[in-house]
C-alpha cells in the first residue's frame, strides 16, 4: 500500500481526501506519509473503488481453480474473446436490435468455431 500510494502521490501531487478500505495496510501507509487527516473510511466511502473492480473479481474467482499459470492464461485469453464477442450491452439498446446483434455475434462464432 506505501509503495502504492507514494506513485500516485508522485504522479498526480498531493490529494485533498484519500478514501480507502479499513485494511491496516492502508492506515500505516497513511501515516508513515503524514496523510492521517486525510483518509476517509466508511461504510460507503469506498463503493466507487470497490465496483470498479467487478469484473476483475469475477475474472479472478474462475481464476483460483486453476494450479499452473501457463492454463490460467490460456483460459483467460480465450473467455477475454468470447467474453468480448457475446457481451451486449442489453439495458442500453432496444430489444430488435440486441437479437440481432447476438444472432450476428452467433452466426460469426459459428464460422469462426467451424
Amino acid at each position: 500500500a506505501l509503495k502504492f500510494m507514494k506513485k500516485l502521490m508522485k504522479r498526480h501531487g498531493p490529494a485533498r481526501t484519500i478514501t480507502t478500505d479499513g485494511l491496516r495496510s492502508c492506515k500505516a501507509a497513511m501515516k508513515e506519509l503524514g496523510n492521517t487527516e486525510k483518509q476517509e473510511i466508511g461504510c460507503w466511502a469506498n463503493n466507487r473503488v470497490e465496483n470498479s473492480h467487478l469484473p476483475f473479481r469475477r475474472r479472478e474467482r474462475a481464476m483460483l481453480r486453476f494450479r499452473q499459470m501457463k492454463t490460467l492464461q490460456k483460459f483467460s485469453s480465450v473467455h477475454a474473446a468470447f467474453h468480448n464477442h457475446f457481451n451486449q450491452d442489453r439495458h442500453l439498446i432496444s430489444r430488435e436490435t440486441y437479437k440481432a446483434q447476438r444472432s450476428a455475434a452467433m452466426a460469426e462464432w459459428q464460422t469462426l468455431a467451424a
